[in-house]
């Protein structure tokens, strides 16, 4: 009579995620581990290591320290994150983003700064006397300067 009902677990890359609804809205700070999605509209700050998939639907607003952020939903704050930041069409994100990998698909919007991190060739130390000798070379002329003096008066 009754139906033995089994809870779905969901899964993104083999690891049990929670969703959360475009019905559900909070605000304040949460931590999450593991995956997460969010659909819903959110204010405050967000933290895990983990990663957070934004839906289409969802309209967050503050602060993302993640491990990984795939996103088509709307977000505007800054965001960290330790892997990469995906965003995806329809995807709108205002603010700054700090990631060593970020990738945007066509139709995706984004306005911000991106930092991602020093790459190696950043990182040799050039000093002004480095500099100086290759600014300088790109001055020179090919030929040699002639000054005549005309004594015909």
């Amino acid at each position: 009579m009754w139906e033995n009902k089994k809870r779905t677990d969901y899964q993104y890359n083999g690891e049990p995620f929670t969703i959360l609804g475009k019905d559900v809205m909070f605000k304040g700070i949460v931590r999450f581990e593991g995956t997460v999605q969010l659909d819903s509209r959110f204010e405050g700050e967000i933290h895990t290591d983990g990663t957070i998939v934004v839906g289409e639907h969802a309209v967050i607003h503050g602060v993302i320290h993640a491990g990984t952020l795939i996103s088509s939903g709307k977000i505007k704050g800054n965001v960290t994150a330790s892997q990469k930041v995906h965003l995806l069409k329809p995807a709108v994100m205002i603010g700054d983003v700090q990631v060593p990998s970020f990738l945007m698909e066509e139709g995706a919007y984004f306005k911000g700064f991106t930092d991602m991190g020093a790459n190696p060739w950043a990182e040799e130390s050039l000093t002004m006397a480095d500099v100086m000798p290759v600014l300088a070379a790109e001055h020179q002329t090919s030929r040699p300067l002639l000054i005549e003096n005309d004594a015909r008066h």
